[in-house]
């Protein structure tokens, strides 16, 4: 089920992103537009898995706040924001984002400015595991200057 209006979970275990995104689509029908992204883990570079961890305490606490900062800023229908945690493979989801609004211009904006906020100032620390071993991931600058523009 699909909490209303905003659903932000972090999940230590697999979703189909179809599904889940079938799921928003239904409980947001009346709305004039649907805007979803889903990032899953390349196999660029000979990444053969990906381990996403966090601190817990502020996690879950500051997707919802950044989750309802969205909420707040554009008219929205409905928001969902699930990320996941733990070991992944190349081809398995890390996040869904989907935005429902009235018009399309409040959903894709509010899709790319979680994702801008996700990748540069969440509470996720990434790693990488090719065949030399494990290695971190940081956020480029490019991310920074993404985010900044908000």
């Amino acid at each position: 089920m699909i909490d209303a209006p905003l659903d932000v979970r972090l999940l230590p275990s697999d979703f189909v992103a179809s599904e889940v995104l079938a799921q928003f689509q239904s409980a947001y029908r009346q709305s004039g537009a649907v805007v979803s992204f889903t990032g899953s883990v390349r196999p660029d570079n000979g990444v053969n898995a990906l381990e996403l961890t966090h601190y817990e305490p502020l996690t879950l606490p500051g997707m919802v706040d950044l989750a309802g900062d969205a909420l707040a800023r554009w008219a929205l229908d409905g928001l969902l924001v699930w990320h996941r945690v733990g070991l992944m493979v190349p081809g398995d989801p890390i996040v869904l984002v989907a935005a429902a609004s009235p018009h399309r211009r409040s959903a894709f904006q509010v899709v790319d400015f979680m994702m801008d906020h996700l990748k540069s100032a969440a509470w996720f620390w990434k790693r990488e595991r090719t065949a030399e071993g494990w290695r971190w991931i940081e956020p480029r600058d490019q991310d920074f200057q993404d985010r900044a523009r908000w």
